[in-house]
């Protein structure tokens, strides 16, 4: 977990004086390894290497079913589709059940956040009074979009974003020429595992681009045509609020380094290969114009995650944003 030793050396130690509680909440944006870390926590606490301090082994017969996906006594829920109440009454089922292989039966579940407060709240009974071989991981983007009950019962694993150079090395180690990872590790946002998808896979890099070339058609375009683009973009996206996400995502990058150049800030820009494009719209709009763009594509961010209405959260932010006659 590069970037992210404190919070590894944290479960190792409650792993080593036997600390460990039965729940425990791993919170951080999306790609900056949560499940990477959740996985790896359930491999110590069922490896059968011995001494403790060399789990886990990521060699016996527990770690190597786990990597495959295909131990026993491991549950993974919620990474297609939000959590539902029925679906974590069935996890609790099966975690209630006593370990087929292991020492533990481990229930990951995963973008919990996203899960109705009913739903969270089902958790409760088994956190008030938990059986000695049930461990539950929860993954989520913030402990705040947690419930207080569930929060106060569980560890708090925070993971921070990694500092572009760490990503920027790691890539260059991986093959990537110093160039493009200067400019994925920039893209990045910290978070290592969308680097390390973005240096082997050219689709991501296009969509970037494609999702920026959109931006600029929008800032460039008047009333009607925004419309049009707005519901054209709707339509691609269709019910995956995953891609409207990464769409909302790249534009906050893009008007969080506009911001930068207003202030003629010396922070690098994420999207470096945009320098003259953002620097010449820096030039044309104001400092609060540009945050209030920013801050209207970041409460878009947060509408996502509710049943707001995706058309008419693009419509409302297209005709918020400033024009190139502003």
């Amino acid at each position: 977990m590069i970037g992210n030793e404190r919070a590894v050396a944290f479960l190792r130690r409650s792993l080593a004086y036997g600390r460990n509680r039965q729940a425990t909440l791993i919170t951080g944006s999306p790609a900056l390894g949560k499940m990477r870390l959740g996985l790896a926590f359930a491999r110590a606490l069922n490896c059968e290497m011995e001494p403790l301090g060399q789990r886990p082994c990521f060699n016996c017969q527990a770690c190597d079913a786990i990597s495959r996906g295909s131990h026993p006594d491991l549950i993974v829920a919620g990474a297609d589709a939000p959590l539902k109440i029925n679906e974590i009454r069935n996890v609790l089922r099966l975690l209630a059940l006593k370990p087929y292989s292991g020492r533990y039966r481990i229930a990951i579940l995963d973008d919990f956040h996203l899960a109705a407060p009913l739903a969270q709240d089902a958790l409760l009974k088994t956190l008030e009074e938990p059986a000695p071989h049930a461990i539950m991981i929860l993954l989520a983007t913030s402990a705040e979009r947690v419930l207080p009950t569930i929060r106060s019962r569980a560890q708090q694993i925070p993971l921070r974003p990694i500092p572009q150079q760490l990503i920027k090395n790691q890539l260059v180690v991986s093959g990537c020429d110093e160039e493009r990872a200067e400019l994925i590790a920039g893209l990045s946002g910290g978070r290592m595992g969308w680097a390390l998808a973005a240096a082997g896979d050219e689709a991501l890099l296009a969509f970037r681009q494609e999702t920026l070339d959109t931006l600029s058609k929008v800032i460039a375009g008047t009333r009607l045509p925004r419309i049009r683009m707005s519901d054209e973009l709707n339509r691609r996206a269709g019910r995956d609020k995953a891609q409207l996400r990464n769409v909302l995502e790249i534009w906050q990058s893009y008007w969080r380094d506009v911001l930068l150049m207003c202030y003629d800030s010396p922070v690098k820009p994420c999207n470096v290969d945009r320098r003259a494009e953002i620097r010449a719209l820096a030039g044309r709009i104001s400092a609060e114009t540009a945050r209030a763009a920013l801050e209207a594509t970041a409460g878009a961010l947060g509408a996502l995650d509710t049943n707001a209405n995706p058309r008419l959260l693009l419509d409302a932010l297209f005709l918020t944003y400033p024009g190139l006659e502003a």
